[in-house]
């Protein structure tokens, strides 16, 4: 993947990584969906209609000027209208994306606003979400009430009744975190609907939680690089990115972090999408300081009082997935007694409250004595190993699990290994 600098990529570079990502990711089909890019000359570069989305490229692009002239080899998306009223209705606006990924057509269909207060960070990302009334897809009458909602300032993201979601940003990739994260929140919405009960922050609780997050980090200078340091950075990189591409990350969670010597280590930082992330973005930690320069991830206290506390872990996995986010979030047992393999490879996952992340931080640490992973209601799951590949596998294995556990709520009462079984695990596997 490329790295996306949206200060230094062209309108048609940014549009081509941006859609390659979302066909990727599932979020749209070869047919729909439709980008656009607003420059400061006021031309608008949007995807083309009737192209393949899986193999766009730049030159697919077209641009339509400012003075009403149209230049590409191909004819603009049919949805034209709407991206250019909401432009005009929001100057501060230079990014689109429409688009019909499954949660937020699920929602629109079923003529609804997800609530974005399931995570933390979601409500800060996606802000307040507008909702427009069916209209015809690329007619002027869509282009008004879509306009219509973006009039209103607080809205940066609208719900098209039977139709999909239409997302802005101040940039690209503002644009486009706001679109994954709100997809991300409306699947685990439904998968959590599947286990149970939906439960969701107040904002009260929110606002307690992103004050409690630790800002202000001592640095040093005096940074060296050798091989084995760089070497782990490497590995980062493509965890991190499979990670994304198994849908185990997104761009705006995920946090992984590996040991390097006696209790310092590498982390990912913070404010870099996940997928975009460079060797030279991650951030090392050494006696307790950080490189210089750098911005670590605020989980950072956490990870490294959990390296402190627990020296059999050499690398630490913090996340949120679609399927054991709805555990988080419904409050229902993640149990993993459901194949031998996910017991031997899990064992008993606990899940603890909201907000012991921060608040407690020793009490959270010492958890991974006796567990490699933990789950965090509303927040997120954490998973421990003792090299960084260990600690991705047990995180697949989790939300393989997860997904099989949301699967059978649909088919009947869960139907878990008993004790018996487990026992006979514990002997013939060694684990205690």
């Amino acid at each position: 993947m490329k790295q996306l600098d949206v200060k230094l990529m062209h309108p048609v570079e940014q549009i081509n990584v941006i859609m390659e990502r979302i066909y990727r990711s599932g979020m749209t089909t070869t047919s729909g969906g439709n980008i656009s890019i607003r420059d400061d000359n006021g031309d608008i570069w949007i995807t083309p209609s009737g192209i393949d989305k899986g193999s766009l490229t730049i030159k697919d692009i077209v641009c339509m000027k400012k003075d009403g002239t149209v230049t590409g080899v191909h004819k603009p998306s049919s949805e034209y209208p709407f991206h250019k009223a909401i432009y005009e209705a929001r100057p501060e606006l230079t990014a689109i994306i429409h688009a019909h990924p499954p949660g937020l057509v699920a929602f629109s269909i079923a003529r609804q606003v997800p609530d974005t207060n399931i995570i933390p960070q979601a409500r800060s990302i996606c802000g307040e979400i507008g909702y427009a009334p069916y209209g015809c897809p690329g007619s002027e009458e869509l282009g008004r009430k879509i306009a219509e909602q973006f009039k209103n300032p607080i809205y940066k993201a609208v719900i098209m009744e039977n139709h999909g979601v239409v997302l802005a940003g101040t940039d690209m990739m503002d644009a486009y975190q706001r679109f994954e994260t709100l997809e991300f929140c409306c699947r685990t919405i439904v998968n959590a609907a599947r286990l149970g009960k939906v439960n969701s922050l107040s904002d009260e609780q929110i606002s307690k939680y992103i004050n409690h997050l630790p800002e202000n980090n001592s640095h040093f200078t005096d940074v060296s690089y050798p091989s084995e340091e760089r070497e782990l950075r490497s590995d980062m990189v493509k965890i991190i990115r499979r990670a994304c591409d198994q849908g185990l990350m997104i761009s705006t969670y995920g946090t992984a972090s590996v040991r390097w010597q006696g209790n310092d280590f590498l982390i990912t930082p913070h404010g870099v999408a996940r997928w975009n992330i460079t060797e030279s973005d991650i951030v090392q930690i050494k006696n307790g300081m950080v490189e210089t320069g750098k911005v670590p991830s605020r989980s950072l206290a956490l990870h490294q009082r959990i390296y402190e506390l627990n020296p059999q872990i050499n690398s630490i996995i913090s996340t949120q997935s679609t399927n054991l986010m709805a555990h988080a979030v419904s409050g229902q047992k993640f149990d993993v007694r459901t194949i031998p393999e996910s017991w031997i490879f899990l064992q008993d996952v606990p899940s603890v409250p909201f907000g012991l992340l921060y608040n407690e931080v020793d009490k959270m640490a010492r958890m991974f004595n006796t567990n490699r992973v933990v789950l965090v209601e509303n927040d997120c799951v954490f998973v421990t190993g003792d090299k960084l590949l260990n600690s991705f596998d047990y995180l697949e294995v989790a939300e393989f699990s997860a997904n099989s556990l949301v699967m059978a709520s649909s088919i009947g009462p869960l139907q878990p290994i008993g004790d018996k079984e487990i026992d006979e695990l514990r002997v013939a596997f060694n684990v205690k």
